[in-house]
């Protein structure tokens, strides 16, 4: 049985479905795959028993499957676009590609983007090519595509540019970050989604009473249900291993037919959900994203959560230390100074202890930022006086400011008339201090929000003196 469908810390969308012929050969690790015509072996995992064989049993991405979408027309033999099927794991990816090669017959060659080379690419390439001089079509399955090297990817875009394959490329990356453009741009980009928690339901109960699957051996308190569900996270593929692990435990304990799977039978045979999350993917991006987000909205709650995901995930926690800091000036400044303190000393915390007691002052500092008053004047008055220098609205330093500690310095006019603030009873004297083509330009607005409150009036006072107005 060939096994490159098999599941990999890389994320591969499913488990060895097909017999590879023996009637042609081509380099390893490449396995010429017809679709599935026939009951997978019975001892093979639930997962694999139970993957669709036709568009029918094809649960979720209906935002792909409607009539006249890209995807649908392919998959019925219509279309004959390559296709970059992008999402996360257990949603269908290596299903469709399957079900695309066996529409109207194509040939189905897949190559492991982990162990593949160029040898290996050009060698389905000139196989398909010799096919198609009989007038047969190939598709070219490739799993995990964002592992594929620029160079492998090059020598792909000829054969799909000319369509001596029909390439369909799985990934759980975004291929914007990870596929070079002009293959990018040869093919459609189809995302796909993680499977609602009713789609979830649908693939449980199926397997539950489908022949290929459990037949009906066991029956599933409503509990157990939802605690698989919400196991699965979106994904079929972990939903089904769940799933066969708990009934095999159920059918184990008692030899009544059905079987009750309950919760606690669940609870004991499947360890805690698996965190979706690519430090080296866009995953990576989207939650630190999200995270910063949420304590910018002062969502502590959810704030909290994408903290938990990351440092579940085992995220470097240093990665985490640094958009905080960034995070406390960027968009709280001056409504609550304390806040950067906060931050620089979980960081702090996180050099000086590690992990995972350094996860307590990542949360510390998080609830700190994420309930603290809001004030973006801070990056607004640093970027509107970097707009100015970058358009050239510099201007000279006036004499009175410029250093006067050489000798000379006088003579030329430097220092000459510098009034210093601590001689005045109130520290604050009029005095011009930005370049002539600056004065009278404001940069720093403080808000109404927290400590900044203060500074509204504040400011306004201080420019009044200084620029004796």
């Amino acid at each position: 049985m060939t096994d490159f469908f098999g599941d990999t810390d890389a994320g591969g969308d499913g488990a060895g479905l097909f017999e590879a012929p023996a009637s042609e050969s081509a380099p390893e690790p490449l396995t010429s795959l017809p679709p599935r015509t026939s009951t997978p072996n019975p001892g093979a995992p639930l997962a694999v028993r139970m993957r669709p064989a036709t568009l029918a049993e094809v649960v979720g991405q209906q935002h792909l499957l409607a009539p006249g979408a890209p995807l649908r027309r392919l998959v019925e033999g219509s279309g004959a676009s390559s296709v970059l099927l992008y999402g996360p794991p257990g949603t269908g990816k290596t299903t469709l590609a399957s079900l695309i090669s066996g529409a109207t017959g194509r040939r189905f060659e897949a190559l492991s983007a982990l162990s593949a080379g160029v040898k290996e690419v050009r060698g389905v390439i000139e196989l398909a090519r010799r096919r198609l001089l009989h007038g047969e079509q190939t598709v070219l399955f490739i799993d995990e595509v964002h592992r594929f090297s620029k160079t492998q990817q090059d020598a792909l875009l000829a054969a799909v540019e000319n369509r001596i394959v029909l390439l369909v490329g799985a990934t759980t990356e975004n291929p914007s970050f990870s596929v070079v453009s002009p293959l990018l741009s040869r093919s459609l980009v189809l995302q796909l989604q993680s499977l609602t928690s009713d789609d979830i339901r649908v693939v449980i109960e199926r397997a539950r009473t489908d022949e290929r699957g459990l037949g009906g051996s066991v029956e599933i308190a409503d509990d157990a249900l939802e605690h698989l569900v919400r196991l699965a996270a979106g994904d079929a593929r972990r939903a089904l291993t769940a799933l066969e692990a708990a009934a095999g435990a159920a059918l184990d304990r008692t030899a009544v037919r059905p079987a009750l799977l309950d919760l606690e039978t669940v609870e004991s045979s499947v360890d805690k959900a698996a965190v979706r999350y690519d430090r080296d993917g866009d995953q990576h991006y989207d939650v630190i994203s999200a995270f910063i987000k949420s304590i910018r909205g002062s969502d502590v709650d959810a704030a909290l959560h994408y903290l938990a995901r990351m440092i579940v995930a085992g995220e470097d926690p240093r990665f985490i230390a640094r958009r905080l800091v960034v995070h406390a000036s960027e968009d709280i400044g001056m409504a609550d100074p304390t806040a950067l303190q906060t931050a620089t000393a979980a960081a702090q915390a996180v050099q000086l202890i590690g992990m995972p007691e350094a996860r307590l002052a990542l949360a510390q500092a998080t609830i700190h930022l994420a309930t603290a008053p809001k004030s973006g004047a801070v990056i607004a008055a640093l970027g509107a006086a970097m707009a100015d220098v970058n358009q050239g609205r510099d201007g000279l330093v006036p004499p009175h400011l410029r250093d006067g500690h050489y000798a000379g310095a006088e003579k030329l006019g430097n220092a000459v008339g510098y009034r210093y603030p601590h001689n005045h009873p109130d520290g604050v004297l009029a005095q011009q201090y930005p370049p002539d083509e600056l004065v009278g330009v404001d940069y720093y607005e403080p808000t109404g929000h927290g400590a900044e409150r203060d500074l509204a009036q504040r400011v306004p006072k201080l420019r009044r003196i200084i620029r004796g107005s």
